[in-house]
């Protein structure tokens, strides 16, 4: 892995252009989600507004694991250090999302579920699962910090984010589909797909879906190029410090 595997960040008319649309397309999404109409649901009534964050925060997850598990498979067949910076931010803005779903999911189940309770956390399969899948995501900026030597590094971390993928599927909806849950989309509860769901509510909730991918990736553009300008910054330090023995 030399310097020539970090390419200078550009920047340009698609880039500028991104963070418009992400900008204005999420503050569009966010006023119309709170001040819009809603279908009105039994137990979820204004709380469905949260299904216009929760979902697409869950997409996100899925998205950028398997930006990760592709930048990882790159990393395994090239040793580029870009593709282990891709993927390592990548992992940062997925387990990101997934932590902000999981902080969504559980406040609504509050207020929904368990309401005029003090329950907040049940061990219901699907937070139990979702806390698994982040711990597993955690493990693997465990493993990064742990090696110092980098293409070491970056090939053992690609392969346990290509293993933290495989993992992603199965434990976010095989299994939990499998089992009682008050959650939508179980055994015996159905999903919201399958609900009485206003229309106008559906368009919104699909806008959602694609302005907040919009804006994870720009944020995920964003860590690749400071990630890139630091390692390129050290790459120089050490060596004008070779240099000067």
């Amino acid at each position: 892995m030399t310097a020539h595997d970090l390419p200078t960040p550009r920047t340009g008319w698609p880039y500028r252009l991104l963070t418009i649309v992400a900008a204005i397309w999420v503050t569009v999404v966010i006023v119309v989600s709170l001040l819009g109409d809603i279908a009105w649901l039994p137990i979820l009534e204004h709380t469905a507004r949260n299904l216009y964050f929760h979902l697409p925060l869950w997409l996100a997850l899925f998205v950028f694991s398997l930006i990760a598990a592709y930048h990882s498979v790159r990393v395994l067949q090239s040793g580029r250090r870009i593709h282990d910076v891709r993927a390592e931010q990548a992992m940062v803005v997925s387990v990101g999302a997934g932590l902000m779903a999981m902080v969504t999911g559980v406040v609504w189940g509050r207020f929904t579920w368990y309401v005029g309770t003090d329950i907040w956390w049940n061990g219901d399969p699907r937070q139990v699962m979702v806390a698994v899948l982040l711990l597993i995501g955690g493990a693997y900026f465990v493993l990064r910090g742990a090696l110092e030597e980098p293409r070491r590094r970056a090939r053992i971390a690609a392969a346990y984010c290509l293993f933290a993928a495989t993992t992603l599927p199965f434990l976010i909806y095989v299994l939990p589909r499998r089992m009682a849950s008050l959650h939508p989309g179980a055994e015996g509860n159905p999903a919201f797909s399958e609900m009485d769901i206003a229309p106008q509510m559906r368009i919104v909730l699909y806008a959602s879906l694609i302005g907040f991918q919009l804006l994870f990736y720009w944020i995920y553009v964003q860590r690749v190029r400071v990630r890139v300008l630091e390692e390129r910054r050290r790459d120089r330090e050490e060596a004008q410090l070779v240099g000067a023995l």
